[in-house]
Protein backbone atom coordinates (compact mmCIF):
# COMPACT_ATOMS: atom_id res chain seq x y z
CA UNK A 1 0.00 0.00 0.00
CA UNK A 2 1.52 3.48 -1.21
CA UNK A 3 0.72 6.64 1.16
CA UNK A 4 1.19 10.48 0.46
CA UNK A 5 2.00 13.01 3.39
CA UNK A 6 1.22 16.41 1.83
CA UNK A 7 2.59 19.43 3.60
CA UNK A 8 4.20 22.61 2.92
CA UNK A 9 7.58 21.92 4.71
CA UNK A 10 8.62 25.27 4.97
CA UNK A 11 11.12 24.05 5.92
CA UNK A 12 11.51 20.62 6.85
CA UNK A 13 11.84 19.84 10.94
CA UNK A 14 12.58 16.65 12.37
CA UNK A 15 8.99 16.27 13.99
CA UNK A 16 8.10 15.62 9.76
CA UNK A 17 11.34 13.72 9.03
CA UNK A 18 10.33 11.51 11.95
CA UNK A 19 6.93 10.84 10.62
CA UNK A 20 8.30 10.42 7.16
CA UNK A 21 10.68 7.46 9.06
CA UNK A 22 8.15 5.81 10.47
CA UNK A 23 5.87 5.34 7.78
CA UNK A 24 8.33 4.56 5.44
CA UNK A 25 8.48 1.30 8.03
CA UNK A 26 4.29 0.73 7.72
CA UNK A 27 4.02 1.13 3.78
CA UNK A 28 5.60 0.04 0.76
CA UNK A 29 5.94 3.17 -0.56
CA UNK A 30 5.50 7.00 0.58
CA UNK A 31 5.19 10.22 -1.56
CA UNK A 32 5.94 13.07 0.47
CA UNK A 33 4.29 16.07 -1.72
CA UNK A 34 4.92 19.45 -1.12
CA UNK A 35 2.29 21.73 -1.83
CA UNK A 36 2.56 24.57 -4.10
CA UNK A 37 -0.03 27.43 -2.52
CA UNK A 38 -0.97 30.53 -4.58
CA UNK A 39 -1.72 31.98 -1.08
CA UNK A 40 1.15 31.29 0.81
CA UNK A 41 4.40 33.33 0.58
CA UNK A 42 7.19 30.52 1.20
CA UNK A 43 10.22 31.55 3.19
CA UNK A 44 12.27 29.08 0.77
CA UNK A 45 11.19 28.36 -3.03
CA UNK A 46 9.61 24.93 -3.88
CA UNK A 47 12.57 23.69 -5.14
CA UNK A 48 14.93 24.11 -2.58
CA UNK A 49 12.26 22.10 -0.29
CA UNK A 50 12.11 19.65 -2.61
CA UNK A 51 16.09 19.40 -2.42
CA UNK A 52 15.74 19.87 1.55
CA UNK A 53 13.80 16.76 1.93
CA UNK A 54 15.40 14.39 -0.78
CA UNK A 55 18.72 14.85 0.74
CA UNK A 56 17.06 14.41 4.34
CA UNK A 57 15.47 11.20 3.23
CA UNK A 58 17.86 9.49 0.50
CA UNK A 59 18.63 7.00 3.36
CA UNK A 60 15.31 5.43 3.09
CA UNK A 61 14.70 3.89 -0.17
CA UNK A 62 11.20 3.88 -0.47
CA UNK A 63 10.37 7.53 -0.36
CA UNK A 64 9.61 9.30 -3.38
CA UNK A 65 9.35 13.61 -2.96
CA UNK A 66 7.02 15.92 -5.27
CA UNK A 67 5.08 18.31 -5.61
CA UNK A 68 1.80 19.46 -6.35
CA UNK A 69 -1.34 21.65 -6.45
CA UNK A 70 -4.41 21.43 -6.37
CA UNK A 71 -6.96 18.83 -3.97
CA UNK A 72 -4.99 16.78 -1.84
CA UNK A 73 -7.09 13.93 -2.89
CA UNK A 74 -6.61 14.46 -6.77
CA UNK A 75 -2.76 14.02 -6.23
CA UNK A 76 -3.07 11.24 -4.27
CA UNK A 77 -5.34 9.20 -7.14
CA UNK A 78 -2.47 10.62 -9.20
CA UNK A 79 0.63 8.63 -7.54
CA UNK A 80 -1.59 5.89 -6.47
CA UNK A 81 -2.03 6.51 -2.70
CA UNK A 82 -4.61 4.50 -0.34
CA UNK A 83 -3.61 7.02 2.28
CA UNK A 84 -2.71 10.43 3.21
CA UNK A 85 -0.32 10.84 6.26
CA UNK A 86 -1.19 13.24 8.67
CA UNK A 87 1.10 14.27 11.68
CA UNK A 88 -0.38 15.66 15.05
CA UNK A 89 1.67 17.31 17.66
CA UNK A 90 -1.31 18.30 20.18
CA UNK A 91 -4.87 18.07 20.70
CA UNK A 92 -5.43 21.61 18.84
CA UNK A 93 -4.43 20.10 15.58
CA UNK A 94 -6.54 17.33 15.80
CA UNK A 95 -9.72 19.32 15.05
CA UNK A 96 -8.14 21.42 12.14
CA UNK A 97 -6.85 17.99 10.88
CA UNK A 98 -10.29 15.77 11.55
CA UNK A 99 -12.28 18.62 9.15
CA UNK A 100 -10.03 18.40 6.56
CA UNK A 101 -10.27 14.67 6.93
CA UNK A 102 -13.81 14.60 6.81
CA UNK A 103 -13.43 16.92 3.94
CA UNK A 104 -11.08 14.60 2.18
CA UNK A 105 -13.52 11.68 2.50
CA UNK A 106 -16.40 13.67 0.77
CA UNK A 107 -14.33 13.88 -1.73
CA UNK A 108 -12.71 10.59 -2.00
CA UNK A 109 -14.48 7.55 -0.03
CA UNK A 110 -11.27 5.39 -1.15
CA UNK A 111 -9.00 7.23 0.19
CA UNK A 112 -8.12 6.87 4.31
CA UNK A 113 -6.46 9.66 6.28
CA UNK A 114 -4.25 8.22 9.03
CA UNK A 115 -2.91 10.25 11.44
CA UNK A 116 0.07 9.77 13.21
CA UNK A 117 1.04 11.66 16.72
CA UNK A 118 4.36 12.96 16.74
CA UNK A 119 6.78 11.68 18.63
CA UNK A 120 7.07 13.00 22.05
CA UNK A 121 10.46 15.23 21.87
CA UNK A 122 9.19 16.59 18.49
CA UNK A 123 5.87 17.74 19.96
CA UNK A 124 6.94 21.39 20.18
CA UNK A 125 8.06 21.81 16.50
CA UNK A 126 6.30 23.50 13.80
CA UNK A 127 7.99 25.46 10.68
CA UNK A 128 7.19 28.71 12.11
CA UNK A 129 8.53 28.52 15.21
CA UNK A 130 11.75 26.86 13.76
CA UNK A 131 11.87 30.59 11.43
CA UNK A 132 11.18 32.56 13.92
CA UNK A 133 14.11 30.69 16.38
CA UNK A 134 16.34 31.00 13.62
CA UNK A 135 15.64 34.58 12.69
CA UNK A 136 16.47 36.06 16.14
CA UNK A 137 19.67 33.62 16.04
CA UNK A 138 18.55 31.07 17.83
CA UNK A 139 20.12 27.54 17.35
CA UNK A 140 17.98 25.00 15.72
CA UNK A 141 19.91 22.18 14.85
CA UNK A 142 18.03 19.89 17.08
CA UNK A 143 14.97 21.08 14.99
CA UNK A 144 15.63 20.44 11.82
CA UNK A 145 17.89 18.07 9.41
CA UNK A 146 21.79 19.52 9.00
CA UNK A 147 21.33 20.94 5.36
CA UNK A 148 18.21 22.81 6.53
CA UNK A 149 19.95 24.44 9.52
CA UNK A 150 22.53 25.51 6.96
CA UNK A 151 19.83 26.77 4.58
CA UNK A 152 18.22 28.70 7.41
CA UNK A 153 21.94 29.96 8.66
CA UNK A 154 22.26 31.66 5.31
CA UNK A 155 18.80 32.94 4.71
CA UNK A 156 19.04 34.65 7.77
CA UNK A 157 22.83 35.91 7.77
CA UNK A 158 24.26 33.84 10.53
CA UNK A 159 28.06 33.42 9.92
CA UNK A 160 27.19 29.25 10.70
CA UNK A 161 24.72 26.77 12.07
CA UNK A 162 23.42 26.91 14.73
CA UNK A 163 21.83 30.01 13.62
Amino acid sequence: MHALYPGSFDPLTLGHLDLIERSSRLFAGVTVAVLQNPSKNPTFPLEQRLGQIRAATSHLPTVQVASFDGLTVDFARSCGAAVILRGLRALSDFEFELQIAHTNKTLAPAIETLFLATAVQHSFLSSSVVKEVARFGGAVEHMVPRGVAGDLARLFNCSTPPC
